[in-house]
């Protein structure tokens, strides 16, 4: 059976999930366009409030699926056209994602599972999780654009240890240095994000896209993106969704928002 992703709606939350259990969904270079599909997908849905991405059979991803590597790593063009369109293309649609993307990591968490969750804004462990990318075992580095992403979520100290020291991490590990925010007992992961995800769900679903549109710009250009962001930055100023929170706060009631 070869690995799969899919996304299923619950509400206001797509879940999508990594299947691929008899590798430890290790991603297949199918999963990789299929990840990307379905956050291109999810960008255009204007009723969802929020994406929770998590594994199948107790592991988050444990890499790439090696059993492929001989048919393209050897061949310097389809080699950078793996990292560069595929990898890159379902990385890319998740971090162009204005939605709130939760990761729920379990088990292991290496290599390709690490890069997709450097893409997630919220990030809870299982406490017996772990972490790396250990691809200096199997000869080669990591691709320029998924090392600086994950130097800028991970931090230069996390990466290097992985690349260059082949370096398990635990989560606890990933909690002190901030990668991770909370570690939960694995009997309580899923019932601990479910009340959080309905937390995020019942908050204002514009000002969280708005939010993410901001952090990305911020992230992408620095202070230099300032003067474009102050432009907008105020127009939800006679929206539906700011009057509600507003008016439900001076009322002393729980906001609706639509």
């Amino acid at each position: 059976m070869s690995g799969r992703i899919d996304c299923e709606r619950q509400g206001g939350m797509a879940r999508v999930v990594l299947r691929h259990p008899q590798r430890m969904n290790a991603m297949t270079r199918a999963m990789w366009q299929q990840l990307r599909a379905v956050f291109r997908a999810l960008q255009q849905e204007r009723d969802l409030r929020l994406v929770l991405i998590a594994g199948e059979g107790g592991h988050f991803c444990a890499g790439g699926d090696i059993a492929e590597y001989a048919d393209f790593r050897f061949q310097t063009e389809s080699l950078r056209d793996f990292h560069e369109r595929e990898v890159w293309g379902a990385l890319s649609a998740m971090l162009d994602c204005d939605l709130p993307i939760v990761a729920q990591i379990e088990g292991n968490c290496m290599g390709a599972g690490l890069e997709i969750a450097c893409c997630c804004d919220i990030r809870w462990a299982a406490a017996d999780s772990h972490f790396g990318a250990p691809i200096a075992r199997l000869g080669f580095p990591m691709a320029p654009r998924e090392a600086e992403l994950v130097a800028r979520v991970a931090g230069q100290t996390t990466v290097r240890e992985m690349l260059l020291a082949a370096e398990i991490l635990s989560a606890e590990t990933l909690l002190q240095r901030g990668f991770l925010h909370r570690l939960c007992d694995p009997s309580e992961l899923n019932g601990q994000l479910r009340a959080l995800c309905d937390r995020i769900c019942a908050l204002a679903p514009g000002a969280a896209r708005q939010n993410k549109r901001t952090l990305r710009a911020l992230a992408e250009e620095g202070p230099t993106a300032l003067p474009g962001l102050i432009m907008q930055a105020y127009d939800y100023a006679d929206s539906a969704e700011h009057r509600e929170g507003v008016g439900a706060f001076m009322a002393k009631r729980s906001p609706r928002f639509s």
